[in-house]
């Protein structure tokens, strides 16, 4: 089962302005008063490396003091800017639940938010049921006597929440945003990318033999003799691997038309004999459905074959093992325990995330609109809403700027890109509408059937979908998330909750704090409108080319020079940055900074020279930038991300745009010799 309702596809949904990761505890040595009141500046020396010349190293210049002091906690696989917030949000989700599991108002709202919390914390009567509550899906699988079976319990699975094989869900059609359809997605594999199972360095083959291990624990949880087990992991192992082949590799999966295959539901069929589409659409709840979008036909070609030539017995022991990994959170605390050992090996996590963060992440992630009206009604301010319209505006007004001063874009192509900008949706704080999760049953007795009943919610929710106008005021993210992101198929920017807080946001800090923290990130969501993806997309949403010929080529020119750009950064041994699986956010943030440092130039500090805490206006803008993005991050987690995560690590994303912005040099004196010093015809310049 799913733990986070997917509310828009992973087609759809622009990554966020940072990669979810899941919020851990904070020790008390990461504590730290709240910059910018009376116990701390918004800027403070302290968290900077003096010693380090700005123009060597502006992350360690910026942070290099904080870096220092604030070690990773034990239960953390990083520590930096948005966990710190992510923290603060736990924090405030978990006080919202446990008052409403202690509330004398038992509406429908703290009945379920409390109670499901209840549930998830009594950890004595989850450990008693052990895996009883999925052993009637077990026997299901049991029962299977042939392919026919096979595809039924496939099916009746995926109407659960635990899909098998590949990815379906329901979201616009791209290149006709005013309509719903159905859509296939590769899938059917467990590590966290394909390269884990093809590559052979040393990092992939202990990953690879520390799977293994985990599938043969985890089948043994369930009752497997030890021989059995073994063999059952060496089969999934085996399984996983062929439709490892198959995948496409993140980078090509960037490519809007290359994922854009529609067909009708006859000619998939005939390509994959071995799933006959209409009857399997008709089991999973799909209905009067002729078409489908699918993103990647020669895996499904691949699975089908793989499918027919595969034995039931084979075929069932894979299905066991989708059942099990989906519950096993879950479950008793042997399959919890079991599932954190391997999550070491990947991530290098040392210790379990409490299970109150797990509990509040759970009830965010099913239950998010009920969670998130309590959060908004304590914990937002209605004027940071109003505060945040004023920067966009100013923002928007600073990107059209940029773009009538483009000298590389014809008047036509410009003409469109400015009612692409002025067309832009903009979600802050909240949803206007909630969902109220009408069918969902909660009962402070019954976790995992919580879980469940939450999780066929989500998928009936999305298939319903189906026939129905596009719902334009539904969200990607809840309240409490901190992030930010951009949607090409609505064409729209959302600012949730609480990301809307120090150091992104406050209301007593100046406007180089603002500007350089939440005013970048609003410029960053808006420049993934016309990132390499992102400009493929139209005012409408439409995947459509609206660019002439020669001003494609000439973007794309500039968006090489990005690409090769963080080509150059090295990580971890071996491992650089993927330019090109990171060029969307790269060409974000590069865009973000330059448009919201001209958007503070107008403002009345951006156009003074006065000196705050001894630093000028500008450098406080280019600071703030710097202290959004640091981070200590575990080198088995960096490694993970360098091949899963289209965002550039926080040193990166910080020193690699400000190496193309002019009045970063002039605020720092950066000289010839400084080590990040670009020659002026050498500073790139996208929007």
């Amino acid at each position: 089962m799913n733990k986070r309702i997917a509310l828009l596809s992973a087609v759809a949904l622009s990554a966020g302005l940072m990669a979810a990761t899941p919020p851990t505890n904070k020790p008390a040595s990461a504590k730290a008063p709240k910059p910018g009141t009376a116990k701390g500046p918004f800027i403070d020396r302290q968290n900077m490396d003096l010693a380090v010349k700005p123009g060597d190293d502006f992350y360690r210049y910026a942070n290099g003091e904080w870096l220092k002091k604030n070690t990773i906690p034990a239960s953390k696989t990083r520590w930096g800017s948005f966990d710190e917030l992510r923290e603060k949000s736990l924090q405030a989700m978990k006080t919202l639940l446990e008052d409403a599991t202690k509330s004398t108002n038992r509406g429908r709202l703290y009945q379920m938010v409390g109670d499901f919390y209840s549930s998830g914390m009594d950890s004595v009567s989850i450990d008693k049921k052990g895996f009883d509550p999925i052993k009637a899906d077990l026997a299901r699988i049991d029962a299977v006597k042939n392919k026919a079976d096979v595809l039924n319990e496939m099916a009746y699975q995926r109407t659960q929440g635990n899909g098998m094989l590949h990815g379906f869900f329901v979201a616009q059609d791209r290149k006709n945003v005013s309509k719903y359809l159905p859509q296939l997605s590769q899938g059917g594999t467990t590590l966290p990318d394909r390269d884990y199972y093809l590559k052979n360095d040393p990092r992939s083959q202990k990953i690879r033999e520390a799977y293994r291990d985990h599938l043969t624990k985890m089948f043994g949880l369930i009752g497997e003799e030890p021989s059995r087990a073994s063999q059952n992991a060496d089969l999934v192992m085996r399984l996983e691997t062929a439709l490892a082949r198959a995948q496409m590799s993140r980078v090509e999966m960037r490519d809007p038309y290359k994922t854009y295959n529609k067909l009708t539901v006859t000619d998939l069929t005939k390509q994959t004999p071995g799933m006959p589409w209409a009857s399997l659409m008709e089991k999973m709840g799909v209905r009067n459905q002729d078409t489908v979008l699918v993103q990647n036909p020669s895996f499904l070609r691949s699975a089908d074959s793989l499918l027919t030539a595969t034995p039931v017995e084979d075929i069932k022991t894979y299905m066991r093992w989708n059942l099990l990994k989906s519950s096993a959170p879950y479950l008793s605390e042997p399959f919890v325990k079991q599932n954190f050992a391997f999550s070491r090996v990947l991530t290098g996590q040392k210790e379990q995330t409490p299970r109150w963060q797990r509990m509040s992440s759970l009830i965010d992630g099913t239950l998010g609109d009920l969670l998130g009206q309590l959060y908004v009604q304590q914990y937002f301010k209605p004027e940071a809403k109003q505060r945040m319209l004023v920067l966009v505006d100013n923002l928007e007004a600073s990107y059209k700027e940029h773009i009538n001063g483009l000298e590389w874009m014809s008047a036509d192509t410009k003409k469109r890109a400015l009612n692409k900008l002025t067309s832009f949706k903009r979600k802050i704080g909240y949803p206007d509408k909630w969902k109220n999760y009408d069918g969902v049953t909660i009962r402070r007795d019954d976790f995992y059937g919580n879980v469940k009943s939450a999780s066929k919610w989500s998928y009936n929710y999305m298939i319903n979908r189906l026939g129905k106008p596009i719902d334009k005021t539904e969200w990607g993210m809840t309240p409490p998330t901190v992030n930010a992101y951009y949607n090409p198929v609505n064409n729209e920017i959302a600012f949730p909750a609480a990301i809307l807080q120090f150091p992104f946001f406050d209301f007593e800090a100046d406007d180089a704090i603002n500007y350089g923290g939440i005013g970048a990130v609003i410029g960053h969501e808006m420049t993934h409108g016309f990132d390499d993806s992102g400009r493929q997309y139209d005012a409408d949403g439409m995947l459509r080319d609206w660019w002439t010929k020669e001003d494609a080529a000439n973007f794309k020119q500039r968006a090489d020079q990005v690409k090769e750009q963080f080509f150059g950064f090295k990580v971890l041994d071996s491992l650089k940055v993927n330019g090109q699986l990171t060029l969307g956010e790269n060409l974000a943030d590069l865009g973000g900074l330059a448009i919201a440092y001209d958007a503070f130039k107008k403002t009345k500090q951006g156009k003074s020279k006065a000196l705050i805490d001894g630093f000028t206006p500008d450098q406080r803008f280019f600071l703030s930038w710097a202290q959004i993005w640091r981070a200590n991050v575990l080198p088995e987690t960096q490694a993970q991300l360098i091949l899963t995560d289209p965002h550039s690590p926080g040193q990166y994303r910080c020193n690699g745009p400000v190496a193309n912005i002019d009045a970063w040099y002039k605020a720092f004196n950066v000289q010839p010799g400084d080590k990040m010093y670009k020659p002026a015809d050498q500073r790139i310049k996208v929007w």
